[in-house]
């Protein structure tokens, strides 16, 4: 059984068919209401799995700005050469829900789920009932049944943006905006705030997507406060906002602590801490990692004697979180400390030094691909190629670097 509708559920019901497994799909709502964010991936990645034809948009020209917007050398641009892709959300819903045939979801809510050994009950709202041999818990990380420790604040990503029309560009044409840091449009006392960039691209017949991201803090930043700075940083570039056609709210946890592994609710997406705690992007670790959870539920499913709800829930999650996954996730979960105690002015260095390792490093890294030892050694290039504040700030934080001084 799988609770939820979104990417992540889609997903994993599409795996858990094309194994063959009877799947009940329970949410509060069907899995054909329009999925309301954006999903952005490096298009190698997803190349890389066959999907490429699921990209809505594909840009050549990316780029990033981590210089102070001051003069000629602060907006020298950070060429990543490297493209990127927006999903068609609507073709890539669609083609999962195509992937799951003719099953129908349930339309309940979720209120308690009980473990009765070989099976277990999901106990709806209206008083309805459902039983499977194992729940997959794909309703997002807002889901109150998954059990996992409790590590203190949860630090979030927020994001307000804009699909619409202005009276100039705001980006050059063709382009992408993977982050602009640029900080001339703030006040002395806003960049003693946490920092925020722009994330923008061009949509083509002049509609363009602008948007203020908050890269992870605790609490998280206002979206009020978002809005306003995304309107400050267009407006101290000449440009204005003549037609909004979508808004967008982004709030997500970053770095939300590893499931409970031992207990008998399995989860996938959000629910089970997928979000990349460096980058903030899942859809791609969604797709590679569902077949192989779908393939260990099978072989689960099949043993004889039957495994018990309990067993078959332990052994999935060995598969979904091995032990290189959780070591490499604590590695970022650690680097993400460190840079939401950097300023802005450290944070801009910090990211100009990231691009200019070689691009597997620094894509790998985003994608959440490289092979642990890999991934330490970009991490330790990446320490001797910093400068020694930002060093100093990778191992001790920036507040224990300042105590130093």
């Amino acid at each position: 059984m799988v609770l939820g509708a979104g990417p992540a559920a889609l997903c994993i019901v599409a795996e858990l068919i094309e194994q063959g497994i009877k799947v009940t799909a329970l949410a509060s709502h069907t899995p054909d209401r329009p999925w309301p964010n954006t999903y952005g991936i490096w298009a190698e990645e997803l190349e890389s799995l066959g999907m490429e034809s699921l990209l809505g948009h594909r840009w050549q020209k990316t780029i990033s700005h981590f210089g102070n917007g001051i003069g000629e050398q602060g907006n020298s641009p950070t060429q990543h050469n490297f493209d990127y892709g927006l999903f068609d959300p609507v073709a890539l819903q669609r083609s999962l829900l195509k992937r799951c045939g003719d099953l129908e979801w349930c339309v309940e809510t979720a209120e308690n789920i009980e473990f009765l050994g070989n099976q277990t009950k999901v106990i709806c709202t209206s008083g309805n009932t459902f039983r499977g041999r194992v729940v997959i818990d794909a309703s997002g990380h807002r889901s109150r049944f998954v059990k996992r420790p409790n590590r203190g604040p949860v630090a979030e990503q927020a994001a307000y943006g804009i699909v619409g029309r202005f009276s100039s560009p705001p980006v050059g044409k063709e382009q992408f905006v993977l982050m602009d840091f640029r900080p001339d449009h703030l006040t002395d006392k806003e960049r003693k705030e946490p920092p925020s960039f722009l994330y923008a691209m061009d949509f083509g017949d002049g509609i363009f997507f602008v948007e203020e991201t908050s890269l992870a803090c605790s609490p998280p930043f206002s979206l009020n406060k978002l809005k306003e700075r995304l309107h400050s940083r267009l407006l101290h570039r000449g440009v204005s906002v003549t037609e909004i056609i979508h808004e967008e709210h982004c709030l997500f946890p970053m770095n939300l602590p590893l499931p409970d592994r031992k207990q008998p609710l399995l989860a996938f997406g959000g629910a089970a801490s997928m979000v990349h705690p460096a980058s903030g992007y899942m859809v791609g670790a969604l797709l590679r990692r569902a077949p192989t959870l779908a393939k260990q539920l099978a072989r689960g499913l099949a043993a004889d004697p039957p495994l018990d709800s309990s067993t078959l829930a332990q052994d999935a999650w060995n598969v979904l979180w091995t032990p290189e996954l959780v070591q490499r996730h604590r590695l970022y979960q650690f680097g993400l400390r460190r840079l939401m105690s950097f300023d802005e002015e450290r944070l801009r260095r910090f990211f100009d030094t990231f691009f200019k390792l070689p691009r597997e490093d620094w894509a790998g890294f985003l994608a959440n691909t490289l092979p642990l030892p890999n991934l330490l050694l970009v991490m330790i290039r990446l320490f001797w190629t910093s400068p020694w504040d930002i060093r100093f700030g990778m191992v001790l934080g920036m507040s224990s670097y300042q105590s130093l001084k």
